[in-house]
């Protein structure tokens, strides 16, 4: 095609609402991370999102650079849409950031005849399905813009709680979006408890009963009620009940129960529940996951210092099954199986899992993350306190704003105004070249 040709065909693609446009560049832990969250969901569970699950998979397979598996996603996409909406017309609104999708998975393949038809069924659509207010986008385009960016983004919740609320206000009849803008409330506000007022509670309380089958949400309600120091413990064991009988997902509500029964309960009723999940399906790899956290919760609760050592077995062989079923997004796993075995006394174990990390390929956020746990083990089994130190100050460094950096600026500012630590005037000069 020809220049001018090829420069509108970049104006129209530019244009489009869709994955390829939303800004979702990320790093490539992120994206296996993401990719086995995505998988975790299931088909059952995830069912209303299933459209948009797959389209976020094919995107992400996109940008790993697995173009046959995004074709694959894509196609999956569209036909869910159909199915899921199941009106007369196969053809409808919810398509909008499929057909976006593939028009410009067509064009980066330089198959531009085929992108262009892409690009032509957009604008059958939206002249077809123009949005009920003239300013904005179509609801069904602000769901799934919203759905993603929760999944995708920790700095943008807050908008995707917003894209939630005006998909609602023109269409208020889709309970799972009301449903999903309570979760991406909560979610926005998670590490911000004070701002988690009666409002949000009230909210979530309506949401429960307009969705009653959702016991992921029903979950996360006992856990928030729990946090404001309600009494839940009945709730939860009736709820556990429930939560057991449905689909093995992510959406089951089982994850959100076990931090419930973790930290408000007992730790131990905590992994009897997850063991009991275990046996009904004992080789789904999520369940797995949920029962290897239990078991490092108990390892490490300060009340426990005796442990059995068929708990210590238990916890390293789920540990490492876990391992093995997430090749690709497991490096927080790695470290607490290191730390298992520092306290079993396994340092020789704990040692090397440390120097592999270390000598691994890691994405700035990774390698963050690795030098803030590798500095705490230094300095707590180890006992080597300059080298934790030289570990947190690399933490530090890495110009990334997260909770390992901020926890290894604040290990730091302790040291330096204790000053007994003959490195306080090294830290002192390191925190001073930091740009907060």
């Amino acid at each position: 095609i020809s220049a001018a040709q090829s420069q509108r065909l970049e104006a129209k693609l530019e244009a489009l609402q869709c994955h390829f446009t939303w800004n979702l560049d990320s790093s490539r832990s992120k994206l296996f991370h993401l990719r086995d969250e995505l998988e975790d969901i299931g088909t059952e569970e995830g069912y209303s999102w299933l459209g948009h699950i797959y389209n976020l998979q094919g995107h992400i397979h996109y940008q790993l650079g697995l173009i046959d598996d995004a074709r694959r996603f894509f196609s999956r996409a569209a036909e869910a849409f159909r199915q899921i909406r199941n009106t007369v017309s196969d053809e409808g609104p919810w398509l909008l950031v499929n057909y976006g999708n593939q028009a410009w998975l067509h064009h980066h393949q330089g198959e531009e005849a085929e992108s262009q038809a892409y690009l032509s069924k957009v604008d059958a659509l939206m002249s077809e399905y123009p949005s009920p207010s003239q300013d904005e986008l179509h609801p069904e385009v602000y769901a799934e813009k919203a759905w993603t960016l929760m999944k995708f983004r920790a700095d943008q919740k807050l908008l995707a709680v917003d894209y939630f609320q005006r998909a609602i206000r023109m269409q208020p009849d889709m309970v799972e979006w009301q449903t999903s803008h309570v979760l991406a409330l909560v979610n926005a506000f998670k590490h911000r408890n004070d701002k988690l007022g009666i409002d949000t509670l009230e909210k979530m309380k309506i949401a429960k009963e307009h969705d009653p089958e959702n016991l992921f949400l029903a979950a996360l309600y006992l856990e928030t009620r729990a946090k404001k120091g309600q009494k839940t413990k009945d709730e939860a064991h009736e709820l556990a009940r429930r939560v057991l009988r449905k689909p093995v997902s992510s959406y089951s509500g089982i994850k959100p129960l076990l931090r419930l029964y973790l930290k408000y309960i007992s730790i131990d009723e905590a992994i009897d529940l997850a063991e009991e999940a275990l046996e009904r399906h004992p080789d789904e790899r999520y369940l797995k996951r949920c029962a290897a956290i239990c078991y490092e919760r108990r390892i490490f609760s300060q009340k426990n210092n005796t442990l059995e050592h068929s708990m210590m077995h238990r916890a390293v062989t789920l540990f490492r099954e876990v391992i093995s079923l997430y090749p690709h997004s497991s490096l927080k796993r790695k470290m607490s199986l290191a730390n298992i075995y520092a306290e079993s006394n396994l340092q020789a174990e704990s040692d090397q899992i440390f120097q592999e990390l270390l000598e691994s390929d890691l994405d700035p956020d990774e390698a963050q993350m690795l030098y803030n746990n590798y500095a705490k083990y230094l300095q707590m089994i180890l006992k080597e306190s300059h080298k934790s130190i030289e570990y947190h100050m690399r933490a530090a460094a890495i110009p990334q704003q997260s909770f390992y950096r901020e926890n290894s600026i604040s290990i730091l500012e302790r040291i330096r105004e204790r000053n007994r630590n003959r490195m306080c005037g090294e830290i002192q000069e390191f925190l001073a070249t930091l740009q907060h």
